[in-house]
């Protein structure tokens, strides 16, 4: 599977649909009975996509808990030699991507690189012989390129000791990321050339950084590498073409660069990071009431969700400038509409604008100004529905400990088994 990183993608598939103003049947809900209760919200992943946002992840990724070797190299050309020392590209990137992971998944993942090779991986061909541009696939560019590596590094490298490979390309390699991102990532990809007997299927290539001219690209510029080894633990693009107007910066996955931020809590969920205990189904009429801890926090309930069909549905979650959530400018409750039929690239999770029309609430650079207000304060309400299904989110208060307590109504005219 490919998956090309802030590549160009097809206009984005329509977001949340208005609340239904006649009655239609709602189609019966998923029974997975590995999720148990939650097993109706566990939505089925969309079939001819190259990635999906169903549960569950296909077997091709990464595993996303426990012990995760990142084998890491730093790669040059006769035409591109490494500014400085490898040693500083590394250093780049770790030990912040690391940190990034056990802070967003509470210590469910442990992210360990592995630099064996310490200097330039020097190739035998110039950059340009490859013939690599923003949205190249695989063959024949990359599987050349890949091979390359792979007889530069045998030597010193056991490929089937890690789980997934990163590779750092010079950053005078291509064209500046402000005019073209090459950085990419091979995901699931069931033509990956064999190295030491494994497959090496999920590989991320990291290019030049985008420079915002904050002078903040030493702190934030590693991000780039949580974006795309997201992908190796099977997760898709939520950009669109027109760029975060789906999911604005809520999701690493849809913007990656500027001030920090963490993944949604539906994303959470898919990669095993939130227990049974932190996840609400809400599957059948009547009024629910809960509180939901702030997603940057350890503990407490993360997410509820109101699935309206076997594909789609609403993800309820709480947001505040805590943990990875540096950019977090209005706290409150995050409402998003998830569908597993929408492609990667193309918005298949798309945020619900509190505010719709207004300017945002934030001058961060790089950092998407009209959805940076979504969220719904206390006394605030959603009200939406799709196929038959009426929803209604209320954020009632945020109670002395920070929690935010919402108070959820699904109406059905048609029903849906839960």
């Amino acid at each position: 599977m490919l998956t090309v990183a802030m590549a160009a993608a097809p206009a984005a598939a329509p977001g949340p649909p208005p609340a239904p103003d006649h009655p239609a049947r709602a189609p019966a809900l998923a029974a997975d009975p590995a999720y148990g209760a939650l097993a109706p919200c566990a939505l089925t992943p969309g079939q001819d996509l190259q990635m999906s946002e169903g549960l569950p992840t296909g077997h091709g990724y990464v595993r996303s808990t426990g012990k995760v070797r990142a084998l890491t190299l730093m790669i040059d050309f006769p035409d591109a030699k490494g500014p400085g020392t490898a040693r500083k590209r590394y250093a780049e990137f770790f030990p912040q991507t690391s940190r990034w992971f056990k802070r967003g998944s509470y210590g469910r993942l442990n992210y360990r690189p592995v630099a064996p090779i310490k200097r330039w991986l020097r190739m035998p061909r110039p950059f340009r012989s490859y013939g690599l541009k923003r949205g190249s696939s695989f063959e024949p560019g990359y599987r050349r390129l890949v091979a390359d590596i792979v007889k530069a590094a045998d030597p010193r490298v056991d490929f089937s000791r890690y789980d997934l490979v990163n590779i750092l390309v010079t950053p005078n390699a291509g064209p500046p990321a402000a005019r073209a991102v090459l950085s990419v990532t091979y995901a699931d990809n069931q033509h990956a050339p064999i190295a030491d007997g494994v497959p090496l299927a999920n590989v991320s290539f990291v290019y030049s950084r985008q420079d915002d001219g904050s002078g903040t690209l030493r702190e934030t510029g590693y991000r780039v590498l949580p974006h795309e080894n997201g992908h190796v633990f099977g997760l898709p693009d939520l950009y669109t073409r027109r760029g975060g107007d789906s999911a604005g910066h809520w999701d690493v996955m849809s913007e990656d660069w500027g001030a920090g931020n963490d993944l949604l809590a539906w994303h959470k969920w898919k990669l095993g990071w939130l227990g049974a205990r932190q996840v609400e189904c809400v599957a059948r009429p009547g009024i629910t009431r809960r509180a939901l801890s702030p997603l940057g926090r350890r503990g407490g309930m993360k997410l509820i969700f109101i699935p309206v069909s076997p594909y789609a549905g609403y993800a309820v979650e709480a947001r505040t400038n805590e943990g990875n959530d540096d950019a977090v400018c209005q706290p409150g409750v995050l409402v998003s509409w998830v569908d597993t039929r929408v492609d990667s690239g193309r918005g298949p999770i798309t945020v619900v604008d509190s505010t719709p029309g207004s300017n945002g609430c934030t001058d961060e650079r790089n950092v998407h100004p009209g959805l940076s207000d979504a969220t719904f304060t206390p006394g605030k309400t959603f009200t939406g529905g799709a196929l038959g299904t009426g929803v209604r989110v209320r954020v009632t208060e945020r109670d002395s400990r920070g929690d935010y307590r919402v108070e959820i109504t699904r109406y059905a005219s048609g029903g849906g088994r839960g």
